[in-house]
């Protein structure tokens, strides 16, 4: 049986996780404090845990971002951006993630007067402090919105901050009314540039977004896919997929990644329950899946909860949770050379290890 001590062991591999999603409550309300922001519901640590989640599991993506109003407020200097991208390593080493692509979105953190220099260097500061002490591998994702206007700016500086440690373009934000292809100009740059995109898709859109993401704007990867299931036919049970639509087909042949994240599409309403989501038939059926954990804050997860979750939902095994982190080992941003480090030399070793202690005590 695959307990959470033992999932929480296993070396994991995340690739979909937003920095300003993860903030620990404590920190939030400490610098609070210390930049005088009063608007926190409370400055007690477990109430505003609670709070968040509370807020989050609306059942839908637009009550779901609210919460971000109080996290962004506190990432507005170059020493409390340092400090949360430092806290998140060491809460991923904790965690047993051996290594992390975290993304923001640089334009929100200007409000107090910062350049994007000074968000670019503080942000990736604390990051690479937080791979000397804790030895968590990472990469930076920067993230246009979809309802802003400097999208192109946004693609240059990710190519601009490509040798110190960012490592790809993403599109966030609401589905609803902006559609990727708005900010072709942006892909289009990042494709010249032979650089790496990945796109929210098909949350609380259907898989018209997911399309455009992929044809118009060049995705590598695809930011949670959950109505990738209005292009698959599912048998009477809905638990077998009988026939792939164009799309699903194409995503599956080219091998192209979808970011799962269940509890994060459980609580936006991109999925009525977690018995309904498309992830345990798209693993059975071979596409190239891996589970995230979005905002960890909001969704009060960690990348071994969900695994957890899936663990007891769908009844993935170990052996499933290591073909899990490989398929997202084998799709992250970092260089190829990289990517085989973590797969033969810390992945590979760490489940045989967790693999012959199991069976030692068994015997």
């Amino acid at each position: 049986m695959t307990t959470e001590e033992i999932i929480r062991k296993a070396p994991k591999v995340l690739l979909h996780d937003h920095l300003d999603g993860g903030l620990r409550p404590e920190t939030i309300i400490d610098i609070a404090k210390k930049i005088n922001y009063d608007k926190l519901p409370t400055d007690d640590p477990k109430e505003l845990a609670e709070w968040f989640h509370r807020g989050a599991n609306k059942g839908n993506l637009v009550e779901f971002l609210q919460g971000f109003e109080h996290t962004i407020a506190v990432m507005q200097s170059k020493e409390n951006l340092e400090r949360v991208a430092y806290e998140m390593m060491e809460d991923m080493k904790k965690d047993g993630v051996v290594y992390v692509e975290t993304r923001f979105a640089p334009s929100l953190h200007t409000a107090q007067g910062l350049y994007y220099d000074d968000i670019m260097e503080a942000v990736l500061t604390g990051l690479e402090k937080g791979k000397e002490d804790f030895g968590v591998g990472y990469g930076l994702i920067l993230c246009a919105l979809r309802n802003m206007t400097d999208s192109l700016e946004i693609a240059e500086l990710a190519v601009n901050y490509r040798r110190k440690g960012v490592v790809g373009f993403d599109l966030a934000g609401e589905e609803g009314g902006y559609p990727p292809k708005k900010h072709i100009e942006a892909f289009q740059f990042i494709q010249r540039e032979n650089f790496n995109i990945t796109i929210h898709a098909g949350e609380a859109f259907g898989k018209e977004s997911i399309w455009q993401a992929i044809q118009y704007c060049g995705a590598h990867r695809i930011g949670h896919a959950t109505r990738l299931s209005e292009d698959i036919v599912y048998d009477e049970s809905g638990k077998e997929i009988v026939a792939l639509g164009d799309l699903a087909q194409y995503i599956l042949d080219k091998r192209l990644p979808l970011e799962i994240c269940l509890l994060s599409n459980l609580h936006t309403g991109a999925i009525d329950k977690l018995e309904d989501h498309p992830f345990p038939k798209l693993f059975k059926k071979q596409f190239r899946v891996f589970l995230n954990t979005d905002d960890r804050l909001m969704s009060d997860t960690t990348l071994t909860n969900e695994y957890l979750v899936a663990t007891n939902y769908f009844g993935i095994t170990l052996e499933d949770i290591e073909k899990l982190n490989l398929n997202a080992m084998k799709s992250a941003f970092a260089h190829y050379d990289d990517r085989l480090h973590y797969i033969y030399d810390v992945i590979k070793p760490g489940y045989k290890k967790i693999k012959d202690d199991l069976l030692s005590l068994k015997s």
